[in-house]
């Protein structure tokens, strides 16, 4: 395994992850879950994101029961968990990024993990309905407090990333240190452009989800749509319209496409994709949201993929998706 220091910061991440979004709960239950924990563990995986939101908090309850259960030790693996649009419960205070709910959340989630501190802490997607300052001043608190190590936020802005550092250097806080945004080969825009500037002033460490294309970019979705697929839930409209709605046909093309280059380098596409990813040296870690542990297996190969993929590589690559922006 490859390890990456996120950010600015001292703290060493594993180049792959692993994370719940949809699948604890939705399709896996404890076993299955630790099953796959337990693989990507000892294959040096030492990040395991999650968030409040995932199924309504059920998804920390499935990782905090593994993580009790393996018995790892505390100090051996990084937990992390998401605060914005609450657990489930639609009260006023249960959701946002008021001091409140932040500081709620925050014990809500170390419960149901069964942790006494968490080691990395987002703020899921910006809240206008709350002042910058006070977020900021929350997150620095919980830091002093031990509750919490590092704090950053997921699909914010540059803009308003870069008003929190301006907020914590103002009043002498501790900034955000990490973003987690959604990149792969057909998401590309924000985290190379956007963000470029905030990797120079800031350090900013990135732990990028969906590197995939929720599966897409392993050619599964081809022929339709799976049964067993994350497309195939009830829930994930919005994810199936995303990937298999307007422009589908151009994306079906690139990923036979992709998959030549693939089958050229003795790679699948799975590898070469996620390869790409690693590629980015903005990168700080890849979360995989396999649902088994084939296929956590095939994605740590992608590590050996990466040197592979060198710059005659990078420029086939980037001519099959140059149109393509979902």
């Amino acid at each position: 395994m490859e390890y990456r220091n996120l950010g600015r910061s001292g703290l060493k991440v594993s180049a792959l992850s692993y994370g719940a979004w949809v699948t604890f709960d939705t399709q896996l239950q404890v076993e299955a879950a630790k099953d796959c924990m337990v693989a990507a563990y000892d294959a040096g995986v030492n990040f395991f994101d999650n968030a409040e939101v995932y199924a309504a908090g059920k998804a920390e309850i499935i990782m905090g029961e593994v993580l009790k259960q393996n018995g790892w030790r505390r100090d051996s693996y990084i937990v992390s968990s998401k605060v914005m649009f609450g657990c489930g419960q639609k009260g006023p205070t249960q959701k946002g990024l008021s001091r409140k709910h932040v500081v709620e959340a925050c014990e809500q989630a170390m419960q149901r993990l069964q942790v006494d501190y968490l080691d990395l802490y987002f703020c899921h997607r910006p809240d206008p309905e709350t002042p910058i300052e006070e977020t900021v001043w929350t997150m620095h608190s919980l830091i002093m407090q031990g509750k919490i190590l590092y704090w950053g936020t997921s699909e914010w802005s540059a803009e308003e990333i870069t008003q929190a550092h301006q907020v914590a250097r103002q009043y002498n806080l501790i900034p955000p240190l990490m973003e987690q945004p959604h990149y792969n080969l057909f998401h590309r825009k924000r985290f190379e452009k956007e963000y470029a500037r905030l990797y120079r002033e800031y350090g900013l460490g990135t732990t990028i989800w969906s590197p995939l294309a929720s599966g897409f970019l392993t050619g599964k979705y081809l022929d339709g749509v799976p049964e067993d697929s994350r497309l195939a839930l009830s829930g994930y409209e919005w994810l199936r319209e995303a990937l298999l709605g307007k422009g589908r046909e151009a994306r079906i093309a690139a990923v036979k496409a992709l998959a030549k280059v693939a089958d050229g380098l003795g790679l699948s596409l799975a590898e070469l994709s996620l390869g790409w990813c690693l590629k980015n040296p903005n990168v700080s870690t890849v979360i995989m949201g396999a649902t088994k542990v084939s296929q956590i297996q095939q994605n740590l190969k992608a590590l050996d993929a990466v040197e592979k993929l060198d710059d005659t590589v990078m420029g086939q690559i980037a001519e099959i998706v140059k149109d393509i922006e979902v």
